[in-house]
Formats: structure tokens, C-alpha cells, sequence
């Protein structure tokens, strides 16, 4: 059956009827859990993203659920769940009437109430969303939106009404509908729609009694978000997902951590990824929660002293960056030997029940807004010291687990009892295994079942088969489980170095040692080609902190101290390492490395491994 055909009522009504026993079922399981990690039970039954947008509609009606400034100028403004329900359901209702029931539909553009709202609005019953990445080029976009089957855009942003322009020229002929969700109506281009000019024409159906959004179909088996994992032209994989995996998102991970309506999100991450756009979206909004969205990197510090957020999601770098200039300032102002006396009291009486922190380091949670108490970090491994000593500064701060084909989640840190050196710890309803583990290690290719799992790659079924099998799902990351359930990530299968004797060397194990060290900004560890042709040489590149650099040599800075330096703290990784894994080539970078737009450093990059050899 095509998704623009009804599905026959008596049809639909079985549906409804599986899918609410299925949510129910799943709440049970939840509630009937004796897991001690799951200490945080405050969840309902989630049917689908309509139904628990509508349930926490009425539940928080007049709660805050965003934030959102104008300009640097202007304080944050709140949108309460009641005015954004009303905005969601005028912006489908017009798209159902415009004849998009069952399309495909993007939503490009930077985080905020404009997209979210537009989100909504598609995957609340009127089709398939497809949230794209906003720093991808022309010629990407343009591919996606084709592979993907998009009949309609909602977009944002300085480049991409230009784009538009562009895709239009050059023949797509598919995408009919060009919402700027941006530009004031007068100054739209002759084929753009302005999302106000939607509203208002959804206002006016809703006013005249129209209900073909208010009451559509949702079957939480069909494909609800199609979610690309690459943007390049040759290769672009679109991660089918449904309603019934994100619903079991939506109930699960929460009741490790305790989310409530109190919280304050702090989003800064880019939402079209699933790790901010579940974890950073929907589940916010899912337990009445806030969401206040950052203007951008450089508005990190100034966005949280005025949202004052108490739960902020992020990756490695962004953590490790925020912890280096705490101690950075701190040495500055010739504190640091202080500080440390207080860490070690403070351990001392947490031990006792009494934690000393947000009395004895104020001043550094007035950085992040005063009242934070979560970090979560995903994306990568991060440094377990950084873990400790955010958590020493009496900050919660965790590691999770998770891929877009799991929906993101697949493991994830208790608040309580969490371990800093795992990646996350398997809550009941997710199931991880480890195949072809090596004997001796216990490392082999992690693997991860349940309800999260994705239905299966876009019109692509030879790339499904090679990563889904009897339900498993093979995430590509090598690893190891303890018999505690606690996920630990080694790297990823496709860059793991073989050496010439037949050993693994995973270059993201050397990198998060070598990257411990204060004077790496970034580093990239690859396989470099030996004087012998069978020879492996593990090579490192190396792109140094500058603010470590000032501090230590000040203005007489030179690239023979640096790499004296730079080997110095290399061979203080070396020293502990087997032979086989010590890296025997070093590059010292001078230019930023070329990121993704998750800010992963592009491993097969031939630029990326140049530098000055030292």
C-alpha cells in the first residue's frame, strides 16, 4: 500500500491496537525491571512521536518547551508546549491539504524552534522526514534530496536559499514545495513559500474545522525518519527508522539518568544528527523538559549563563576543549595546587554522603550557568579523566553508545554507579554481543539488538544484508562487554591497522592516549608506509594546543622545541605500549584538520596525514 492511501479503518484500528500493546508491554518490561541502574522509573507508555507529543502536550500544556534568541542582542524567548503543538499542527495541516500526505520531506537549517517545529510537523503524520546536514555542499545536498525522494523543503540559513536556486536549475524536478523558513514574505523568491505564510493558511483549515492532520495515521512499523549517514555523492546510506524505534528510545535511557520536566537541555550539537535529535529533541520533550538552543560555538559560555541549563549533550572534543580552559584558568590565577587539596577532601566526603562541590567550585559552575548536573558525551571515546574530573568538580558526567541505526542509543552510563572508562552500560531492552573475539582480548566486533534497531538501509538491501543478520546488527566498532553489561570501544573495524605478524592496532586506542596529553590539540594515527616493503609503521600526526604551546615556551616558540616536545609525550605513550603498537613516525601539523560536520577528523583523507616530519 502506498503511505499517500489510508490505510481501511478496520485495518488502522488493528494497528493502533498493536502498537499501544506493544508500548504497553514495553512499559511493563521497564517497570518490572529489578536492574538497579534503572532508578528512574518516572516514564509513560510511548506509542509513537504523535502520541507523545500529544500526551506531553497535556500534560506541561504551559511549560516552557523552548528557548530561543533572535540575535546576541536579545534574551532568550520561551515557546510554551501548548504554542508549539498549535504552530506543528497548523504547519501539517497545510501540508496534508497542499496534497503531501505520505511525502518525503527535508528539513535543512541550523538548530532551532523553526526546525524543530518543521520536524514535527512531517513526522506527526503527514510523512517521512529527512533531516539533512546543512554544512554539506551543492552538490551533495542535491544528492540526497534525489536519493532520498524528497518532494518538499523546509530550510534555513545564508547559503542554502541560494542552493535551492541552484538544485532547481539543474533539473530536480521532484521537490514541488520550497519552504524558507527564514525570510520575511517580502522577500521571498517567486518559487518559495514562507513557513508564516503556512501557518497562517493551516490556521485558517484548522479555524474551518479540517482535521487531516489533527487525526492522521500513524503506523508505527512504516517508515518514519530517513536518516543519511554519509553526504558524499558516491556513497550515501539512508538509515531507515520508524516510530516503534524511537518510542522504545524514548522510554528506555531515561530511567538511568532521570530526566524531568524541571531540566533545561542545552543544545548545541547539530540536530539532524540522531544523537542530538533524539537525545537532545524528542526526549526533552518527552518528560516536559526545556530546550535552549546555543547560536554557535563561540556562544557557548554567554548562552549558558542566561538558559542556565542543567543537561548538556556533546562529543569529546567540545568536553575536553570546556575541562582544559577550567584548569587552563585556574593555573592562571595560581589556584591550581588549591584546587586539587579541595578534589581530594571532596572525594573524601562524597564517600560519606556529602559533596562539597557546587559550594567549594562555583565559580566554575557559573560557566556552565549555575544549576547544571549532567554532561553526556557521546560520538567518540573520551578521555575517562576528563570523565573524573568534570565529576570531581561536582558535575554527573557520562559516556553513551549509540549509532544512527540504533536510534541513536544502544548503551548507555548510569548517573548512579556509571564507569568513566565505558562507553556505556547495556540497559535492559538493549542487547549487545561480540563476534569473532579474539581469544586472548576479548575483542571482536560488537553487535546490538532490540526494538532500537533500524528497519534496514534506504532502496539498498545489499548494504542491509552485510550488516543485519538474524536481527543483530554488526555496528562496524570493535569492543569487548563485561560481564557486567558494560560496553568498551577499541575502534572502528574499517580503520583497525593489521601489522605485518598479524597483530590489531586500533589508531583510535593511540590516539585517546596520546591526546591525554595537554600539549595535543588533535591527533590522527594511521598506517604509514615502511623502508621494507612488508613493514608496518604506525604513524601519528599531530596538530599541537596553541594555548599549551604560549604557556610553556611563551613568544620564543620554534619547530625544533615543539618537536622535542611533541616526542616527549609521544614516548611517554610509547613506553607503556608492545612494540608492535608504538608509533615510529611523527608529523607536527601546523592547519586545522579537515572534520566532518560531527567534528570526526576525516581518517582517509591523504591531507590529513601531511605535517612537518619530525
Amino acid at each position: 500500500m502506498s503511505y499517500r492511501e489510508l490505510i481501511p479503518e478496520e485495518e488502522y484500528k488493528q494497528i493502533v491496537e498493536r502498537d499501544t500493546k506493544r508500548a504497553q508491554e514495553n512499559y511493563d518490561f521497564i517497570m518490572a525491571s529489578k536492574d538497579p541502574a534503572l532508578k528512574y522509573k518516572q516514564i509513560r507508555p510511548i506509542v509513537n512521536i504523535k502520541q507523545m507529543l500529544e500526551t506531553s502536550v497535556e500534560l506541561y500544556a504551559d511549560r516552557t518547551a523552548f528557548l530561543e534568541k533572535a540575535s546576541s542582542r536579545e534574551y532568550y524567548k520561551p515557546k510554551t508546549y501548548k504554542e508549539m503543538f498549535d504552530r506543528v499542527n497548523a504547519i501539517g495541516t497545510a501540508l496534508h491539504a497542499r496534497g503531501f500526505r505520505g511525502s518525503h520531506i527535508a528539513v535543512i537549517g541550523e538548530n532551532s524552534y523553526a526546525w524543530s517545529t518543521a520536524y514535527l510537523a512531517v513526522v506527526c503524520g503527514t510523512g517521512v522526514v529527512v533531516p539533512l546536514d546543512k554544512e554539506l555542499n551543492l552538490e551533495e545536498i542535491a544528492t540526497l534530496l534525489e536519493v532520498g525522494e524528497v518532494e518538499a523543503v523546509f530550510y534555513s540559513g545564508k547559503k542554502l536559499p541560494g542552493y535551492t536556486e541552484e538544485i532547481r536549475k539543474n533539473g530536480n524536478e521532484k521537490v514541488s514545495l520550497w519552504i524558507n523558513m527564514d525570510a520575511a514574505a517580502e522577500n521571498l523568491k517567486d518559487y518559495e513559500t514562507g513557513v508564516d505564510a503556512l501557518i497562517e493558511e493551516g490556521e485558517k483549515l484548522l479555524a474551518d474545522g479540517n482535521r487531516d492532520f489533527l487525526d492522521a495515521q500513524i503506523d508505527a512499523e512504516r517508515l518514519g525518519i530517513l536518516m543519511f549517514t554519509s553526504g558524499t555523492t558516491g556513497f550515501a546510506k539512508g538509515v531507515m527508522l520508524n516510530h516503534r524505534n524511537v518510542a522504545f528510545e524514548l522510554m528506555v535511557p531515561t530511567t538511568v539518568i532521570g530526566i524531568v520536566k524541571e531540566d533545561v537541555f542545552f543544545s548545541v550539537l547539530p540536530i539532524h544528527h540522531s544523537y542530538e535529535g533524539v537525545c537532545g529533541f524528542l526526549i526533552p520533550l518527552t518528560q516536559g523538559a526545556s530546550i535552549a538552543y546555543c547560536q554557535g560555538l563561540k556562544w557557548i559560555v554567554p548562552n549558558m549563563l542566561e538558559a542556565k541549563p542543567t543537561v548538556f549533550l556533546g562529543v569529546p572534543l567540545l568536553f575536553e576543549n570546556l575541562y582544559s580552559k577550567i584548569w587552563q584558568n585556574v593555573r592562571k590565577q595560581g589556584k591550581e595546587s588549591l584546587l586539587r587539596k579541595v578534589i581530594a577532601v571532596n572525594r573524601v566526603t562524597k564517600k560519606i554522603g556529602i559533596d562539597l562541590g557546587k559550594k567549594f567550585f562555583k565559580d566554575i559552575h557559573a560557566l556552565f550557568g549555575g544549576r547544571m548536573r549532567l554532561l553526556i558525551c557521546g560520538g567518540a571515546a573520551i578521555d575517562p579523566a576528563v570523565i573524573d574530573g568534570l565529576v570531581d568538580l561536582g558535575i554527573n558526567a557520562i559516556q553513551g553508545y549509540g549509532l544512527t541505526e540504533s536510534a541513536p542509543i544502544c548503551a548507555l552510563n548510569p548517573i548512579q554507579g556509571g564507569r568513566s572508562d565505558s562507553a556505556g552500560y547495556l540497559i535492559p531492552g538493549f542487547y549487545g554481543k561480540i563476534v569473532d573475539a579474539d581469544p586472548e582480548t576479548g575483542i571482536g566486533e560488537i553487535c546490538v539488538k532490540g526494538l532500537n534497531v533500524m528497519m534496514g538501509y534506504y532502496k539498498n538491501d545489499e548494504a542491509t544484508a552485510e550488516v543485519m543478520h538474524d536481527g543483530w546488527f554488526h555496528t562496524g566498532d570493535y569492543g569487548r562487554i563485561d560481564s557486567d553489561g558494560y560496553v568498551y570501544i577499541t575502534g572502528r573495524k574499517k580503520s583497525v591497522i593489521i601489522t605485518k605478524n598479524g597483530k590489531n592496532v586500533f589508531p583510535e586506542e593511540l590516539e585517546y592516549l596520546i591526546a591525554r596529553s595537554p600539549v595535543v590539540g588533535e591527533v590522527m594515527v594511521w598506517e604509514a608506509e615502511g623502508d621494507v616493503s612488508d613493514d608496518t609503521i604506525i604513524a601519528a600526526t599531530i596538530l599541537p594546543s596553541p594555548d599549551e604551546l604560549k604557556e610553556r615556551f611563551g613568544t620564543d616558540i620554534d619547530d625544533d622545541k615543539i618537536a622535542k616536545l611533541l616526542w616527549e609525550e609521544v614516548n611517554k605513550v610509547n613506553d607503556t605500549l608492545p612494540i608492535f603498537k608504538k608509533v615510529r613516525r611523527l608529523y607536527h601539523r601546523k592547519d586545522a584538520f579537515e572534520q566532518t560536520t560531527s567534528k570526526k577528523i576525516k581518517r582517509f583523507k591523504d591531507e590529513n596525514r601531511t605535517g612537518i616530519e619530525i
